[in-house]
């Protein structure tokens, strides 16, 4: 059996002189220390401390550390897209797709597909809709891109349970069934644990309208579903109610910053009513004057403690400061202008602008402040944005 074995591999070797050289050059990457002279355990503690763009460019040992579960990751972009190819009518189910951007190969990757069971039909556009689009709510939290709130094609809520993807695993799971899945809410997260408030399900409904329920990530006991185990011991809590329904109206995204949840009851430029809920009290309390002044379009939380905003009718980046109530200007450019989503993290703010086809980048941390342009992959529009860690690669 040795013998047949080995002549097989002699055989194909010798047939084929490419696959033989591949042969070699894969065993010779298996073989080849990361630095010469050094164990690899110890060879990756020093290359964790170069930034990854450089380990990518030097040679393909490297590179494949850097996309390695065992690397320390570095943060990408992940984008919801719509394809500019299709009508969004009822006969079309796949509009919709889940991408990344690789900053250090600046490329742009789809996702694995999620779970074929249920089968997942959003829609965005309508022809009844000509105007609007239709929500498809996502956030980030703990790591993990979870959709949580959209419209299916028959004008019900279109996910009984939030789907989750987890970048460090490369894979989708099944979060707890919600008591009332949404079309849309206010949602967002704070201190690795979801919040999901009012809202509009299959019809409007005044309790579900002022409810707030929580879902903690971080639950030691509990275990996310997959495909082949649809049980989870994670579930959804209610927590304090709103006192009316007026934040029921729209889509909103709920901003995660210093133990609190701050959210205004409409999108745009126009006068705001805001609220924060704070999650140690379980209480909510009136949003700061100043906050809710400012509060001019999208914002985002830098690891929930620096919240930055974009002045939509004039392309101006704010910074709050808690201390004065007041935005500071950090930077203006008529690309933000028509600011649609921002998303913060690692010391960048990502803008959707340019009618969800450019992405505007902003180093916060450089002085002055850096600007640059990611273009969505051709043929699609990005309409939510996230920025998490970057997708595990070990065969790369």
């Amino acid at each position: 059996m040795a013998n047949s074995i080995q002549t097989s591999i002699t055989g194909t070797t010798t047939k084929n002189p490419t696959k033989r050289r591949k042969l070699i050059t894969d065993h010779h990457h298996q073989e080849q220390p990361l630095i010469p002279g050094l164990p690899n355990d110890i060879a990756q503690l020093c290359l964790s401390l170069v930034h990854p763009s450089i380990l990518y460019s030097v040679c393909h040992s490297w590179r494949r550390l850097i996309y390695s579960p065992s690397f320390p990751p570095f943060f990408s972009l992940y984008a919801v897209l719509s394809s500019t190819n299709t009508s969004h009518n009822l006969s079309d189910k796949n509009s919709i797709q889940f991408s990344y951007f690789d900053p250090i190969s600046s490329r742009w990757d789809p996702l694995p597909p999620p779970p074929p069971d249920p089968p997942l039909h959003l829609i965005l556009r309508h022809p009844s809709f000509i105007s609007r689009d239709l929500p498809i709510q996502s956030i980030s939290a703990s790591d993990r891109l979870i959709l949580l709130a959209a419209t299916s094609h028959s004008f019900s809520p279109a996910l009984p349970r939030p789907l989750v993807f987890n970048p460090l695993s490369g894979s989708w799971a099944s979060g707890p069934p919600l008591a009332t899945p949404r079309r849309w809410c206010a949602t967002g997260s704070a201190h690795d644990t979801v919040y999901v408030a009012s809202g509009i399900g299959s019809q409007y409904n005044t309790d579900v309208a002022k409810s707030l329920e929580k879902w903690d990530l971080q639950n030691m006991k509990a275990m996310v579903s997959n495909n082949r185990n649809k049980t989870t011991t994670w579930k959804w809590e209610k927590v304090k109610e709103l006192k009316d329904g007026r934040f029921s109206r729209d889509a909103i995204d709920a901003v995660g910053w210093r133990g609190k949840l701050c959210m205004v009851n409409m999108k745009g430029d126009a006068a705001k009513e805001g609220i924060v809920y704070d999650t140690k009290k379980d209480a909510w309390e009136d949003m700061p004057d100043g906050m809710v002044a400012g509060w001019r379009g999208p914002v985002a939380a830098m690891n929930e403690e620096v919240m930055y905003v974009v002045d939509e009718a004039r392309g101006v980046l704010r910074k709050y400061d808690p201390e004065r109530d007041y935005w500071e200007r950090i930077m203006e450019s008529e690309r933000l202008i028509g600011a649609q989503q921002i998303a913060a993290g690692g010391g960048r703010v990502c803008v959707l602008c340019g009618g969800g086809t450019e992405l505007a980048v902003l180093d916060v941390v450089a002085l002055p402040v850096r600007l640059w342009v990611v273009k969505t992959p051709p043929g699609f529009e990005a309409f939510r944005i996230h920025i998490l860690p970057r997708i595990s690669q070990p065969d790369i």
